[in-house]
This record gives structure tokens, C-alpha cells and sequence, in this order.
């Protein structure tokens, strides 16, 4: 089973793959939220840390600039830094391209770093691709409407027009 945590102001970002790995993986849940007690009580159900571990895209000299709701997570969510790790390490760079702008350029989508490790643990070279088609379909249909949140200096994804605004700009 997959679990993706996801910091509440990450839910209604237009690019982000945290929801479309839930859709497409049949064995991943998403938990939105700040912050759970422990594992048992994010999963709703008895639960073996020893089982688990986190994905971790590992240490590096460059600045972590717009990582912050993953941070806070990660500190907010002290169980987290007890399960193993399993550091994740890019074959490129992320397929969001100009679309948007990650914190390092060794970092990738939630789904580009699940379809990673996946295909590694489960020794099965077509999850990969498999899992990455949705987001690729995502992606190109950004660019094809012009979507980029690297628009105007911003360095976070896209989120949709809350209702209040759309009003305003009516």
C-alpha cells in the first residue's frame, strides 16, 4: 500500500499528481491533513511500522525554497522520521518541466518518485511507465492550454480559482 500524506494547502493545486497517484494506483491512499499521532491513526487501522517506510529524496547543498508544506509535515509528524527510508534518486529531471518549478533540480512529482520506487522494489520495469501515463496526459494537456505556474514569479503549482475570486474578476 501506498500512503501519500499531503499538507491541506497542497489539495487544490492544478499540476499536483498527489490525487492522480491515488486514482491510478489502486493500493494508494491520500490523507489530507497536518498532522496524526502515529501511523495507526492516518490509516484508521492497526499498523506495523516496521512494515513501512518514507520516501526521501535525501540531502543536498541546494536551497529547499518551496518545500514548505512538505516540511511541515515531515517535523509536525514526528513517527515519520522513525520509519526507514528509502532515499529516492532521480534518473532526470521532472517531467514538469517548465510547468513548474520544483525546489531542487533533483526533485520530482509524487507520482514520478512513487512510479521510481515502485518499479525498483517490485523489480517490475513497466509499472513505471504505466503509472506515469495519466501524468503525462496531465502535463500535456497543461501545455496545451497554456497552464504554468512559473508565470509572474510564481514558484508554487497553480491552484484553481476559489469562487470568491472568480466572483471579483467577473
Amino acid at each position: 500500500m501506498v500512503l501519500v500524506l499531503q499538507h491541506p494547502q497542497e489539495q487544490d493545486r492544478v499540476l499536483g499528481s498527489a490525487g492522480l497517484l491515488c486514482r491510478t494506483l489502486s493500493n494508494a491512499r491520500l490523507a489530507v491533513g497536518l498532522s496524526w499521532r502515529n501511523l495507526a491513526h492516518v490509516l484508521g487501522e492497526p499498523a506495523d511500522p516496521g512494515d513501512w517506510g518514507v520516501l526521501y529524496l535525501g540531502s543536498t547543498r541546494a536551497a529547499d525554497r518551496n518545500w514548505a508544506q512538505a516540511k511541515a509535515l515531515w517535523w509536525r509528524n514526528a513517527w515519520l522520521t522513525k520509519l526507514r527510508r528509502f532515499v529516492v534518486v532521480p534518473d532526470g529531471p521532472s517531467l514538469y518541466g517548465e510547468l513548474r518549478r520544483e525546489a531542487r533540480p533533483d526533485a520530482v512529482s509524487t507520482i514520478e518518485a512513487v512510479a521510481l520506487a515502485l518499479s525498483a522494489l517490485e523489480d517490475d520495469p513497466t509499472l513505471r511507465p504505466r503509472l506515469l501515463t495519466p501524468f503525462r496526459a496531465l502535463l500535456d494537456k497543461a501545455r496545451a492550454e497554456g497552464i504554468s505556474d512559473n508565470r509572474h514569479g510564481q514558484d508554487a503549482a497553480l491552484r484553481a480559482p476559489s469562487r470568491d475570486r472568480r466572483r471579483r474578476t467577473r
